[in-house]
């Protein structure tokens, strides 16, 4: 298992890491990269090198989904439309991994405009699954969670908007981490659905996810959505974490433990870690929040629409792919999306428009939208009573490649994450066991707002118990 601390300590030099790494890469064959950043990476391995660094993290290799911008390089995510396209400018996120000593050095696989839940949807192809490449990895950071689980980097950004880290870290059994929403600065993440999208790490162990938490997130004058609150600097020590889980109250939503809606032996790996945590000294409490078919109804009105307005950027004039065969603007901008977007991306286009149009605003994304406050009220006094909430991350394990041909399927697998975007509360999925194929189980832990050093915690001591 290559982790960051493995990195860290290693006595090999920068560069023959990072040229070891991206001959891995490109003999790898989960389709998980779909470009490397090679004279960055190589420009970067050399200094650290040649100069003796200060940064936490120099010389640590780190994976970068294709929708999140560095300057002079491509960013695709994973669409035609933006084939050929390089950043004229570096994303925040990006600029403190480099800040830090992290070195990027290659872009991941990704459902295009990260709408999707198996990652099939890029224009590049599906992504295998490491631990099965029969299966899927997860969408939309499926190329993300897949160079982790491969081995091939210790971490990895991915973005998630309805579960996008979290599915896929869940289906490769990996660590992934969605922070409170404001939390990570979103400029120069190319935007799906500007209020519920986020940026977070996805590694091996709760540790590192932590420690790359604490490197990307803080205000940022170029995000408005920023909030001005102190980042906690954590160093976890499994004994203090699973210490810590004595007197804890951990919520669990019983309608997340239904075998109508999640596998049994899904059900069962949760239970038997609800058992270790009151042997641990935590108490456990049933909550009855009933509210997820409706989250997911809410989320696929919401998050369409925000889309259908980002997208209407994308129409051939300024950037990316232009069809030139169209003889009048308004001929080669409609023939321009027709071919640059694929099905998935034209389905919430259409959805999204329909849902703000004259007529249906009100019967549909205004109801939406108070269906959204109400949430965020249940959750606010849901964490009145507890102190973290845990359940599945998914209802599944990772399907077959090609399996979940219906949208209404696939928009269903997100049931258990979609709830914390849309009210933009922290959540981390960890592994939890395996099922009878040996395919990776996610554990979801829920926090309260911009308490991530509580929600780590609590992962790291869990965590530690299944150790």
């Amino acid at each position: 298992m290559n982790t960051i601390l493995s990195y860290l300590d290693s006595d090999q030099g920068c560069r023959d890491t990072i040229d070891s790494i991206l001959n891995a890469i490109r003999s790898d064959a989960h389709n998980a990269v779909v470009g490397t950043y090679d004279h960055l990476a190589a420009q970067l391995a050399d200094y650290y090198d040649t100069t003796q660094s200060d940064r936490p993290f120099a010389g640590v290799p780190i994976a970068i989904k294709d929708n999140l911008c560095i300057q002079n390089e491509l960013v695709t995510c994973g669409s035609q439309i933006l084939s050929g396209y390089h950043s004229p400018y570096t994303a925040t996120a990006i600029q403190k991994l480099l800040d830090a000593g992290f070195i990027p050095i290659c872009r991941t696989n990704m459902d295009e405009f990260a709408m999707g839940s198996s990652n099939e949807t890029s224009v590049y192809g599906p992504v295998k699954n490491p631990v099965n490449p029969t299966r899927v990895p997860g969408g939309s950071s499926g190329g993300s969670a897949a160079v982790v689980a491969a081995n091939l980097v210790p971490a990895a950004l991915g973005s998630d908007t309805g579960g996008s880290i979290r599915q896929p870290a869940a289906f490769c059994g990996i660590v992934g981490l969605k922070p409170t929403y404001g939390r990570v600065s979103r400029y120069g993440l190319v935007a799906f659905a500007s209020s519920l999208d986020q940026i977070g790490p996805m590694t091996h162990t709760v540790s590192d996810a932590a420690a790359l938490f604490s490197v990307i997130a803080g205000h940022d004058p170029s995000d408005a959505t920023t909030i001005e609150k102190p980042v906690p600097k954590l160093t976890l020590n499994t004994e203090q974490s699973i210490q810590s889980l004595a007197g804890k109250r951990i919520g669990v939503p019983t309608a997340l433990l239904s075998d109508s809606v999640i596998h049994p032996e899904i059900i069962q790996a949760i239970r038997n870690v609800l058992d270790q945590l009151e042997n641990a000294g935590a108490d456990i409490v049933d909550l009855d929040m009933q509210f997820f078919n409706e989250a997911v109804a809410t989320y696929y009105i919401l998050a369409p629409a925000e889309a259908a307005s980002n997208l209407s950027r994308f129409d051939g004039v300024r950037y990316g792919y232009r069809n030139l065969q169209a003889q009048t603007m308004q001929a080669m901008m409609q023939t321009t999306r027709e071919i640059g977007f694929g099905h998935e991306v034209k389905r919430r286009i259409m959805l999204g428009n329909y849902v703000l149009s004259s007529g249906y605003y009100d019967a549909y994304y205004g109801k939406a939208q108070i269906m959204r406050g109400e949430l965020c009220q249940q959750y606010t006094k849901v964490f009145e009573s507890v102190d973290a909430i845990i359940s599945p991350t998914t209802p599944t394990t990772a399907f077959e490649l090609g399996a979940h041909l219906d949208p209404l399927q696939m928009y269903l697998a997100d049931i258990a994450t979609i709830p914390v975007n849309l009210a933009g509360v922290p959540a981390i999925s960890i592994p939890c066991g395996t099922d009878s194929q040996q395919l990776p189980i996610g554990l979801q832990i829920t926090g309260n707002w911009f308490d991530e050093a509580g929600l780590l915690t609590v992962a790291h001591g869990i965590e530690g118990l299944l150790s």
